[in-house]
């Protein structure tokens, strides 16, 4: 279907945009420095380009990621252009890559310019202006006297006698401050050297030496361009994915920034429905999006990651993956990047309804299972403490939305303890309040949960009447009734989303239960049982019926009990 203009919700900004067809294959690529105004053009009734109308027949949606300034926008549009190879986008016939400055890993360092750098080299760019770059490097050889070539003994060389080497292979006394200096200026230190740039210009301009102060203004104008800290590029990305995050009520956008080989690479965009703490969304996105894909070195996320999510990171790459919440440098404006591009695209979805995001998450579901559809959903957990306050509950989501008028908790009847056959009670309990089905039962549990459930289903003579699967907590791995398991993507968040509900759900009914059930409880009372005693008492005699049982003598045996501490825990049950 062809995309409509009307449709078309960008910023304006500066960045890259991209034409994509139903497939989500990239058409075309372009840069801009307000994205907004250059794609509304592209719908004009006169476009300025034979090849428009047919892109615009083909695309079926327009994408885009902001930068910070064009020089910025310019980069990026070139490498996404040598990444996807966009079939509108004339190719570029050199194919050469962007310049970049180093300084070589030498005892006396070179400075050059190159589009091909070693990997041990220290360097910065890639520099959209080439001749700005260049100029920047014989600037800093002029002012610095850093070598350029070999070199070539105790006799020196021409570059030396002119002037624009310092020598260091005859004398390298100083030299190494030399270097250090010019690494800071590349760094974008070079407030220094502007102003004395600056002060040379307004000086001859004051002796009417205007081409040479038109030479001075060209120098400081390279430098700015050149030295001035580009966000989509950093000596420090390496293998890096930089995380933002935006809401807008139950809307929010998550945004992958992809950075390798010191240039942002492309960017991935995810709508979530998010309730809650920003740091639960954020991590339980992590570990979805990472299910499929090896994660990176680096990656630079908007808060903290939940407890237990390094080490799975860990697991999943095979070796560290450091996590950081950057405050400052290079690392939090890429981050803050990533910010700004998931608050343009939330608030694109913020143009739609809710209920359409939460519909297609449902409908991604059916189509990851091969259904006509799965738009009833419910999910049963269950909850026990040793044995003690064992509950169940059920959740439903309709739509992709919870439906909480119809969420139900359960407390288990039967002498069960096992968490097999207490969630068989409680499904058992469900059915025969039943007057309409599902399109599919979800079990939080693994493949014995499955076949248990399966069993008693088979038994009722309902095995038929709807789907059943389970998903066991942090494995993202849905099993299927005579289905091969599914490890789940971005299509199964429907199946998370209510597998989480229901374990929040299930654990505050519990947590409810056991408060009501201490408030009256005359061991709260008993001097030197604390917690971990209790703990080890539950344990050691199955639950609370157990030491309502034992004898003095059956108290004392339980590691830490003592014999005035069980005479005083019995007296307290027995008076």
């Amino acid at each position: 279907m062809a995309v409509d203009a009307a449709s078309i919700d960008l910023p304006a900004s500066p960045g890259v945009y991209l034409f994509k067809n139903e497939k989500g294959r990239v058409l075309y690529v372009g840069k801009a420095t307000r994205i907004n105004e250059r794609v509304r053009s592209y719908f004009a009734s006169n476009p300025d380009r034979q090849m428009i109308p047919e892109l615009i027949s083909r695309a079926d949606d327009v994408e885009c990621i902001v930068t910070t300034t064009p020089q910025e926008a310019l980069i990026l549009e070139r490498q996404l252009i040598r990444q996807h190879k966009p079939r509108f986008n004339s190719m570029l016939k050199d194919d050469k890559s962007y310049p970049y400055l180093i300084l070589t890993n030498e005892e006396h360092p070179r400075i050059m310019y190159t589009r091909h750098p070693p990997t041990d080299a220290n360097r910065w760019g890639p520099f959209p202006n080439a001749g700005a770059a260049k100029q920047v490097m014989q600037l800093l050889r002029r002012y610095f006297g850093i070598r350029d070539k070999d070199c070539r003994g105790d006799q020196g060389c021409l570059a030396q006698h002119i002037g624009l080497c310092r020598g260091p292979c005859i004398d390298p006394e100083g030299y190494p401050e030399r270097v250090r200096t010019v690494k800071r200026i590349l760094d974008g230190e070079a407030t220094e050297l502007l102003e004395e740039l600056v002060a040379k210009m307004e000086a001859c301009s004051q002796k009417m030496q205007f081409e040479r102060a038109a030479h001075y203004r060209d120098l400081i104008r390279s430098v700015r361009t050149t030295v001035g800290q580009h966000v989509v590029s950093s000596k420090l990305y390496r293998d890096c994915d930089a995380i933002g995050f935006a809401d807008q009520g139950d809307l929010a956008a998550l945004v992958v920034l992809h950075a390798d080989e010191g240039v942002v690479k492309g960017q991935e965009v995810w709508p979530y429905v998010h309730r809650g703490d920003i740091g639960e969304t954020v991590s339980r996105f992590i570990s979805e999006h990472y299910v499929h894909r090896r994660p990176p070195r680096l990656l630079l996320t908007p808060t903290p990651l939940l407890d237990g999510l390094q080490q799975w990171l860990d697991g999943r790459r095979g070796s560290t993956v450091e996590v950081r919440t950057p405050m400052r440098g290079d690392m939090v404006t890429l981050r803050t990047l990533a910010d700004q591009n998931a608050e343009i695209q939330v608030s694109r979805l913020a143009n739609k309804s809710s209920g359409s995001l939460e519909q297609r998450a449902a409908d991604d579901a059916a189509l990851l299972l091969q259904v006509e559809q799965m738009n009833h959903v419910v999910c049963f957990d269950m909850a026990q403490l040793q044995g003690d306050e064992r509950v169940g509950a059920s959740v439903v989501l309709r739509n992709g939305r919870p439906a909480k008028k119809e969420y139900r908790t359960y407390i288990v009847k039967g002498e069960a303890m096992d968490d097999l056959r207490m969630m068989r009670e409680v499904v058992e309990r469900w059915l025969k309040r039943q007057e309409e089905w599902p399109d599919l039962l979800l079990l939080d549990g693994g493949e014995t949960h499955l076949k248990t459930i399966r069993a008693m289903l088979v038994e009722q003579g309902v095995a038929s009447r709807f789907q059943l699967a389970a998903l066991a907590k942090r494995e993202e791995t849905l099993y299927r009734d005579q289905e091969e398991p599914i490890v789940l993507d971005r299509r199964g968040r429907v199946f998370v989303h209510a597998r989480d509900e229901a374990h929040r759900f299930v654990n505050a009914f519990h947590r409810k239960r056991r408060k009501r059930s201490r408030l009256g409880d005359p061991l709260e009372n008993v001097l030197g049982l604390g917690a971990k005693k209790l703990q080890s008492l539950m344990r050691h005699f199955g639950g609370r019926q157990g030491i309502n049982n034992a004898s003095i003598e059956d108290l004392k045996t339980v590691p830490g009990i003592g014999p005035s501490l069980a005479e005083r825990i019995h007296e307290s049950l027995h008076g």
